[in-house]
């Protein structure tokens, strides 16, 4: 009875955090050139380039963004790092709004934006000519506004807990905007990314790796 009342006493000694394993799915930060999910001192940094028009890259959504956070993100051994590549005003304009307000809602946005993309995007694939041509004329703010018009980002961003207003502010934040822009741009030029989805491994672009099973495969690699 006595060792066990010692070895009671010693567990009880022991903080709950040195038995209880650290969940990185809380940890986000906004970092020089995107958003990170994760533990920062992580072994393998994962940059995910992406575009939310590219139906390639809502394919590796569906496939991965799963079993990257549960079995990667979660127990702390890759960061995952979302940067953007520009590719037309309707990605601009998703890019814009992933982006609005609260640095903190990222990550929301960003999902909402892969989960809801088929639809959407079928929206932009049927558009008639007079609404494309409302997406091509007038200021950038009003080009962009036009495109969330059309293709219901107003609602989705309103589901998300933002008001029209909020969302016109963001939608005409020039500053932001050419922020945005011109971190895309220089991304591609240092990583020279030339499609999406493209990875960049602990510094290093990813040759020829576009699909979820293969950057399985690196990734595994790179945690040996």
């Amino acid at each position: 009875m006595k060792k066990l009342a010692i070895l009671a006493a010693l567990l009880a000694a022991i903080p709950l955090t040195a038995v209880t394993a650290q969940n990185w799915l809380g940890t986000t930060a906004a970092t020089s050139g995107g958003h990170r999910l994760g533990n920062p001192q992580a072994k393998t940094k994962l940059i995910e380039f992406v575009s939310y028009t590219c139906p390639h890259c809502g394919k590796f959504f569906k496939e991965a963004d799963g079993p990257i956070k549960v079995a990667l993100v979660q127990p702390g051994k890759v960061s995952v790092e979302i940067r953007h590549f520009i590719r037309d005003p309707i990605d601009l304009t998703a890019v814009v709004l992933a982006n609005c307000g609260d640095k903190a809602k990222f990550f929301g946005n960003h999902e909402m934006f892969f989960s809801r993309q088929e639809q959407w995007l079928s929206k932009a694939q049927g558009a008639a000519r007079s609404q494309q041509q409302r997406w091509t004329s007038g200021t950038v703010p009003e080009r962009l506004r036009a495109i969330s018009s059309d293709l219901g980002f107003y609602e989705m961003m309103e589901r998300r807990g933002y008001t029209r207003a909020q969302v016109d502010r963001c939608l005409g934040d020039q500053a932001k905007i050419d922020a945005l822009v011109g971190q895309a741009q220089a991304d591609r030029t240092q990583y020279k990314v030339n499609g999406t989805p493209s990875f960049v491994v602990n510094g290093k672009l990813l040759e020829g790796v576009h699909q979820w099973s293969d950057l399985q495969k690196a990734l595994a690699s790179a945690d040996k």
